[in-house]
């Protein structure tokens, strides 16, 4: 079992950044990705952002040039660091492992973007 723990989601206006940690414990040893996905109302679960062990990463279109995916191996915790936030990236964003062929997914954080 892999247990993800969330931080660093909240209010921001239109044009901020925000940081997200997720932090990952129990059975870390092999996993193959570590990435995040987000929920908004009415809409389907989307990828934002992934990174391989390997170190490849992988962005949805909508964020690129915006958001950084980064991941420090000691603290088994990837980060997804957002930049120039815009009202459509609020949602529900949440962490997801994938080791071996099982997916673990984090509990959420709201991430609201104002104007």
């Amino acid at each position: 079992q892999v247990q993800l723990v969330e931080s660093g989601g909240g209010l921001v206006q239109a044009g901020g950044s925000l940081r997200l940690s997720c932090a990952a414990s129990g059975s870390i040893s092999s996993i193959n990705t570590m990435g995040w996905y987000r929920q908004a109302p009415g809409k389907q679960r989307e990828l934002v952002a992934s990174l391989t062990s390997g170190g490849t990463s992988n962005y949805a279109e909508s964020v690129k040039g915006r958001f950084t995916i980064s991941r420090d191996s000691a603290k088994n915790t990837v980060y997804l660091q957002m930049n120039s936030l815009k009202l459509e990236d609020t949602a529900v964003y949440y962490c997801h492992v994938l080791r071996g062929w099982v997916d673990y997914w984090g509990q959420g954080t709201q991430v609201t973007v104002s104007s």
